[in-house]
């Protein structure tokens, strides 16, 4: 295959997860627009609420991305039954998990008086945190769904589910947080539950969906339940939760800026939430050309076919860098306008302004990191990688960031300074190993 193939094939491929992630995000944008027009102090408390669901949700989706590259695999050895048990037991796996990180959500939730927020922000966001909690169960369903049909190669129909569940939480957000169509006002907790409720609707039409159409017909059996594998849970824990935690490593490390973003303030605490927002909108679009990754780099693993493995990898690692370009010079030049969506607050806008700038900078280091990691994930290469994201995190960057957050001037552009590095640190490791990773089966295998 030549490049121009890899490139269209990508593409094709790639675009309607770039979406379905989007649309995953939107939610979170929706109702952060929607209740930033209440206050500032519902603003930061939506951010502080959907930061630390963030970890535990993003924490799912990681041990949910175990069935994609097994899939993927077993679609390259032309293996049915290999990827009828692959969604069972994943499916099995989401739900439990789900239903212990809502525990997890309840029982910690008041650790947030404890780190020095502004009262005002904290009462705001428990029960707001309280809500989307229990969405987690919907929304590991459709999870398990969605990365079985992604690693079979069809992207549209999550990005189908994610378009109308978006429309859903525009309305009920329009409804519930303003008090329209004879609903009272519920303002913050009206956010929460239009997104409790479009992830019900998301998880009940993917399902029906995969059941119903005709090209998923031959895996109805992945409907049943019982006769269980142990070893094959096993497989699936392996690579699930090193791959979650992953995104622990690094959601909690933007999530922990936040806190520091908070003692420096509830205004500068919301435009931190501002600008990593659209940071996210940006990551998590290029996060869809990473799931290609998974997919594309499994499949000809599982074929043995590392040539085209290698050259797929690549096409997608130059891709996300020429879309992550292009997001850069977006913030850039429109950094005093973009927080005009979330905030009229004069205060607000020029803090989270500089803050873009930053972002800006680590556009192309955050774009490469995505796709290398994932394209290791889709070579069940995903211990290492966990290792470099905490290191590069947590030992350098967010103790740089605090350095130069308190104590020199830069103050909140410190904290994102040191954001900047663990970004940069991380996307060099992964991209050494996915090559050195590539390199090794291509030397064995020819």
């Amino acid at each position: 295959m030549t490049i121009r193939t890899h490139f269209k094939e990508n593409f094709h491929l790639a675009y309607p997860v770039m979406l379905s992630n989007l649309g995953h995000v939107m939610m979170s944008v929706t109702d952060t627009m929607m209740v930033g027009h209440l206050n500032a102090e519902s603003l930061a408390a939506a951010g502080l609420a959907v930061v630390v669901f963030n970890v535990f949700m993003l924490f799912g989706i990681g041990v949910s991305f175990a069935i994609t590259p097994l899939v993927a695999a077993a679609q390259g050895e032309n293996n049915d039954t290999d990827i009828v048990e692959t969604l069972r037991h994943g499916l099995v796996i989401n739900v439990i998990n789900a239903f212990i990180l809502i525990g997890v959500v309840e029982i910690g939730k008041n650790v947030l008086y404890h780190i020095n927020q502004p009262v005002e922000v904290v009462e705001r966001a428990i029960p707001f945190l309280s809500i989307v909690a229990f969405s987690l169960v919907p929304m590991m369903v459709f999870q398990s769904y969605k990365q079985f049909a992604e690693g079979l190669s069809n992207t549209r129909v999550a990005l189908v589910v994610m378009i109308l569940a978006n429309i859903l939480n525009v309305i009920l957000n329009y409804i519930l947080v303003y008090g329209h169509a004879g609903s009272p006002a519920f303002g913050l907790i009206g956010a929460a539950w239009a997104t409790f409720i479009s992830r019900i609707f998301m998880a009940i039409a993917i399902a029906v969906y995969i059941y119903y159409i005709p090209s998923f017909r031959k895996f109805r059996a992945a409907f049943s339940w019982g006769n269980y594998s142990k070893k094959l849970f096993s497989k699936m824990l392996h690579l699930g939760i090193p791959s979650g935690v992953q995104f622990i490593f690094e959601a909690a490390a933007f999530d922990f800026s936040l806190v520091m973003m908070g003692w420096l303030g509830t205004k500068t605490q919301a435009a931190h939430q501002i600008a990593i927002n659209l940071a996210t909108l940006s990551y998590m679009t290029t996060a869809g050309l990473g799931t290609a990754a998974t997919i594309r780099v499994g499949y000809f693993s599982g074929a043995r076919d590392y040539k085209n493995m290698r050259l797929a990898a690549y096409t997608l690692l130059g891709m996300a860098l020429l879309f992550m370009s292009i997001t850069a010079a977006i913030f850039i030049i429109a950094n005093n306008w973009l927080p005009t969506l979330y905030v009229n607050d004069p205060t607000v806008i020029p803090i989270a302004a500089s803050l873009l700038i930053v972002a800006a900078i680590f556009q192309l280091s955050d774009g490469a990191q995505v796709v290398c990691a994932s394209a290791l994930r889709g070579l069940q290469d995903v211990k290492i990688p966990s290792f470099f994201i905490f290191i590069s995190y947590w030992v350098i960057g967010l103790p740089l960031g605090y350095w130069l957050g308190f104590k020199t001037d830069y103050q909140a552009i410190g904290i994102w300074m040191g954001l900047l590095i663990g970004l940069t640190l991380t996307a060099i490791a992964m991209f050494l190993r996915l090559k050195w990773s590539m390199d090794r089966r291509l030397a064995v295998g020819g």
